[in-house]
């Protein structure tokens, strides 16, 4: 049975407002909101939940992890202050006379382009020379998008709370760029090149190769016999233009909802010294249930779909051996790009 929400806020609030010290503060968020802490736990418990009430409860506890979150980022603030405050008084009327300001100021550096950005913009460029157009589609989805049309039935795991950012009722942020997809097939008709970059969201546990929210190209070529060839084809020559003759890629048979037959897509790279098949995403040809939900004929067009995670195609052009360091805004990483 999944706690009462307002149980648990009162039970979190009352521990943290005796966190009085940074020390107090981490304990209290590994206890917490760490990924082993007492929200982690709740939240697991939503797959006991019946289907027809775990919306309902995963929109309430959500709302709770988002306050308890919230509440945690004001007390840190707070005691940031408190420290500060103590340290100015303390060492008030010597640090004005280290100051000469007859000394040459700091110089500004130049600012540049995120390595992602750099990245994204590499994607479109080989994609593009491939015939590839590129659509867009709001980060904001509703279920009919990111699940439905997609052929995902209302029982898979896959739209479970503990999986997804809901917001409310049938929105959520969406958890692939495929939802883009299938806006495209509904505005216009085959044949279709194209491609989709952007921001998805999914509650991973953050490690060297995995993060909550990421960045997806997601391919779409829709045309009259369509093949696995034609898939394998598109997926090799991105890999050789854009790593070199020399990338070592693999695809092996794989299950998702929305492609018939599957595969996903794994590249080597270097984890940290160490040689590792790394997934790059999963793709396959467009399943017919897919275009049925989107007013396309099965039997007169087929099609395949890819979607790759921009990060790993960064970590592996730029030998970066931690997805975290993308999001750490470190000057002395991002200068080194």
């Amino acid at each position: 049975m999944v706690a009462e929400p307002d149980a648990l806020l009162k039970e979190a609030l009352d521990a943290l407002a005796s966190a009085d010290d940074p020390a107090a503060l981490e304990q209290w968020r590994i206890a917490w909101i760490g990924t082993r802490g007492r929200m982690r736990t709740v939240m697991a418990q939503l797959r006991d939940v019946p289907a027809a009430e775990r919306p309902a409860v995963g929109q309430r506890l959500n709302a709770l992890r988002e306050r308890i979150e919230q509440a945690f980022a004001d007390r840190a603030g707070a005691l940031a202050q408190e420290g500060t405050a103590r340290a100015a008084s303390s060492g008030r009327g010597r640090i004005a006379s280290t100051i000469d300001p007859t000394e040459p100021g700091i110089p500004v550096g130049l600012g540049r382009r995120h390595v992602l950005s750099r990245t994204i913009d590499e994607i479109v460029e080989v994609f593009g020379r491939m015939g590839f157009s590129v659509a867009e589609g709001p980060e904001v989805e509703d279920e009919w998008h990111n699940f439905t049309a997609l052929n995902i039935p209302p029982d898979h795991p896959a739209r479970d709370a503990t999986d997804n950012f809901y917001m409310g009722g049938s929105r959520l942020l969406r958890t692939q760029t495929s939802t883009v997809q299938i806006r495209t097939m509904e505005r216009m008709p085959p044949p279709l090149r194209i491609i989709a970059v952007g921001r998805v969201y999914r509650p991973d546990t953050h490690d060297a190769t995995h993060y909550s929210m990421f960045h997806q190209v997601e391919g779409l070529y829709v045309d009259r016999a369509v093949s696995m060839v034609d898939l394998k084809t598109v997926l090799f020559q991105f890999a050789r233009a854009y790593f070199g003759p020399d990338a070592q890629v693999r695809i092996r048979p794989s299950f998702f909802p929305f492609t018939e037959p599957s595969a996903e897509v794994d590249m080597l790279m270097s984890i940290r010294g160490t040689p590792t098949w790394v997934e790059l995403g999963g793709c396959g040809m467009v399943d017919p249930n897919v275009f049925r939900a989107v007013g396309i004929d099965p039997e007169a067009w087929t099609g395949f779909a890819f979607g790759l995670g921009i990060e790993r195609i960064a970590m592996r052009r730029y030998g970066i051996p931690d997805i975290r360091l993308l999001f750490e805004n470190d000057l002395r990483f991002l200068r080194q790009f």
